[in-house]
């Protein structure tokens, strides 16, 4: 291994640190909350909005490409080409949970928004 190798392996390292604790603390429902339904939203919809579904999608997706940038690392020192199907398996992960959580999401709300308009 040369030291080009080891210096990309140590900066995947250190991203998929980052990802994981970013992970952890939104999963905390700590900090700043990263997800578009939040950044996007008017403050009038952020006044309103519950935020702990979308802190708890953006942790598990936080966590999941922790997960794969630690597989990276690993790739990147190993060279195992089996490593490869399981990278592509998180990215597809990843990508497959934040879209069925998002539909998820959006289905309770509107299902407690029919439920709130049927109590009045």
């Amino acid at each position: 291994m040369n030291t080009g190798t080891l210096v990309t392996a140590i900066a995947v390292f250190l991203l998929a640190g980052g990802l994981f604790f970013l992970g952890v603390r939104q999963l905390l429902e700590r900090g700043y909350l990263f997800n578009n339904a939040w950044i996007y939203a008017t403050k009038k919809e952020r006044e309103s909005m519950n935020k702990k579904p979308y802190y708890r999608q953006s942790g598990v997706v936080f966590c999941l490409l922790g997960l794969l940038f630690t597989v990276i690392g690993f790739y990147a020192i190993l060279r195992d080409g089996r490593l490869l199907w399981l990278e592509a398996a998180l990215a597809v992960g990843a990508v497959v949970y934040a879209v069925v959580s998002s539909i998820r999401i959006e289905n309770r709300k509107a299902k407690n928004t029919d439920s709130s308009r049927r109590a009045k």
